[in-house]
């Protein structure tokens, strides 16, 4: 039987508890790329691979112990995303009247939002950091718990395309935790502030809908998918996040230190104007932005996955990425123009395609 009220709140709680495991548990203090007030590069707290191990260990504990069904958060799918929802648009406010106001609309300020880099308990967390810590921890609990209703419904035959999206996606989420630190020097960390896309997206979008495949398939019956489509699902997914993954650790190597060789082997070509060095070989010498074709590519493995390729549910993830990276890519694109000038229009013509080479 579900319970509407808790089920509303269980993110508030799931997150404020995430949120306290974080700033107890140790973890290792590493020199971010984005830079404060002074001018010094910010240090962040790293310990997400030691907060999910420890989130899964209670959640686990609660399953076993009968406190809670395995597949709760499945029931309370729907009270939980409109917790997650409310919980989102009400930090969002709270978040802009924390900080000054940037001059823009008041929708622009609140959407985009107004700080920058704010920390809290002392500098022990990075706001940035915590939402994408509680928001991928929360998606790994309900890919288990949506999964578990799959197989409590069909103990008998259980659909391995569910199970292959669930490890596929979990490896996304562990991916994540594992390089936390690489995802440090990314636009997202260094560039963006804290408002209703950034907070909203990672309390509700990110838990919720990044899983929207199970949501349409976790209750329907195995659908006897081909081997042959789970190979291709698997071998489509790791092939973005080679690409995806590559590209990220590259460029992360490239600006922790240019002159050193990408995994000890690779130089890593550039370009300069004598000031400044744009990376323009290796990954980033495919398309100037690869890593978001691997992303696609990443979300169409996940899709095909499920073994049901004529549902449109499972489709609706690798839509939302097109949606969401493409015009990125363009306002990237004048960003790098107004900071780079002529250097990136040397770029432009070194590596001419923006995200698929020789398609666009």
């Amino acid at each position: 039987m579900t319970n509407p009220v808790l089920g509303f709140f269980a993110p508030w709680l799931v997150y404020t508890g995430i949120l306290g495991l974080h700033v107890v548990l140790p973890a290792r203090s590493i020199e971010g790329y984005a830079i404060d007030g002074r001018g010094e590069r910010l240090r962040y707290r790293i310990n997400g691979l030691l907060t999910f191990a420890v989130s899964l260990v209670i959640w686990a504990i609660a399953g076993y112990s009968g406190v809670l069904p395995w597949d709760w958060l499945w029931q309370h799918r729907w009270w939980g995303a409109a917790g997650a929802c409310v919980l989102g648009v009400l930090l969002s406010l709270a978040a802009m009247a924390w900080a000054p106001s940037t001059g823009r609309s008041f929708v622009a300020q609140y959407f985009f939002g107004r700080a920058e880099n704010p920390r809290l308990f002392g500098g022990r967390a990075d706001a940035k950091m915590v939402l994408y810590l509680v928001g991928a921890i929360l998606l790994e609990l309900n890919l288990l718990s949506f999964v578990a209703h799959h197989v409590l419904a069909y103990p008998g035959d259980p659909s391995p395309g569910v199970i292959l999206y669930a490890a596929l996606l979990t490896w996304f989420v562990v991916d994540y935790l594992v390089f936390e630190r690489v995802h440090l020097y990314t636009y997202d960390l260094f560039a963006e502030r804290v408002g209703f896309k950034l907070i909203w997206g990672c309390l509700a979008w990110y838990p919720w809908f990044y899983c929207v495949g199970l949501w349409a398939v976790a209750a329907l019956p195995n659908a006897g998918a081909p081997a042959w489509l789970l190979v291709l699902a698997s071998l489509t997914f790791f092939a973005g996040w080679t690409l995806a993954r590559g590209a990220n650790m590259q460029k992360y190597a490239f600006k922790r230190d240019p002159g050193r060789p990408f995994l000890e082997r690779f130089p890593q070509t550039s370009i300069s104007d004598g000031r400044r060095r744009l990376l323009c070989g290796g990954f980033w010498g495919v398309s100037r932005h690869v890593n978001y074709l691997g992303e696609i590519l990443m979300a169409t493995g996940l899709a095909l996955s499920l073994g049901r390729p004529s549902e449109l549910g499972p489709w609706l993830y690798p839509l939302y990425y097109l949606l969401l990276l493409v015009p990125r890519e363009r306002d990237d694109d004048r960003r790098c123009a107004a900071k780079y000038g002529e250097l990136w229009e040397r770029y432009r013509e070194r590596v001419p395609w923006r995200i698929v080479p020789r398609l666009y």
